[in-house]
């Protein structure tokens, strides 16, 4: 017999608490993985902070959700703390977006969640898309532990001494990088990893959206055949065991 599902604890549509802040995730792509909460919230919301106004304006207007719109990321996140918290000491509902996945999720979101918190308030996070989660889950690399790094730093030194520290986690590890950046990354990878199991996947739920996978030194030889254009989620697999066959066959899919 199967658990059965617990009742919702709410009801669709149910009215915002005052004084909360709402982190809402966003589609990474397909505007049709927005969830029916989402929508809720940013409709019935006071102010919606987003990390690019004008992005985020683009999502408000296909679904015709008409709020008033401040931005917030790493460049003031320090002046609208105090802002925030007024708003929110005086009962707004606010929601926190970003320009695409879950808020604080390698993407601005992570301080004032902590402000908040530290203010007295409440946060309430609404499930939804996250490209790490997305391309894990469909990756065929072990999920049962996995280690997300986010985006590595940028100078060479740092990325690989990150890569390094890594290298022994039993853990599939889970990374973001940029088009500019995969090549030197995956150069990275052949040197550090090279009979490790590596997943590419480029533009998750868009119409171009990409997964290769292979062995780290022939995705290296093989990286010319690599689109370049649009963000990466990579993932490596973990250490082999001794003795342990391993499933994935390098082969690129479109």
């Amino acid at each position: 017999m199967g658990i059965p599902h617990p009742k919702p604890e709410t009801e669709p549509g149910q009215p915002l608490k005052e004084g909360v802040l709402y982190l809402v995730a966003t589609p990474i792509g397909n505007l049709e993985d927005i969830t029916l909460r989402a929508l809720s919230t940013l409709r019935q919301c006071d102010l919606i902070l987003a990390e690019d106004t004008r992005h985020s304006g683009i999502l408000l207007k296909h679904f015709d959700i008409q709020k008033p719109l401040i931005s917030y990321h790493k460049f003031n996140e320090a002046a609208r703390v105090e802002q925030i918290l007024n708003r929110l000491a005086r009962g707004e509902r606010l929601a926190l977006v970003t320009d695409a996945g879950t808020p604080g999720i390698s993407d601005p979101g992570e301080r004032i969640v902590r402000e908040v918190i530290a203010g007295g308030f409440e946060v309430q996070s609404l499930p939804g898309a996250s490209a790490c989660i997305t391309a894990l889950s469909a990756s065929g690399l072990p999920t049962e532990t996995f280690h997300f790094l986010g985006f590595l730093d940028r100078k060479s030194a740092r990325r690989r001494r990150k890569l390094e520290s890594c290298r022994s986690l039993p853990a599939t590890l889970v990374l973001y990088e940029s088009p500019h950046r995969i090549e030197k990354l995956l150069e990275e990878l052949k040197d550090l990893m090279p009979e490790r199991e590596v997943v590419l996947a480029r533009e998750l739920t868009k119409k171009f959206e990409q997964w290769t996978r292979g062995r780290a030194e022939h995705l290296w030889q093989d990286r010319h055949s690599i689109r370049v254009k649009g963000e990466f989620v990579v993932l490596i697999g973990p250490p082999e065991k001794t003795g342990e066959s391993n499933a994935i066959k390098g082969h690129q899919s479109d």
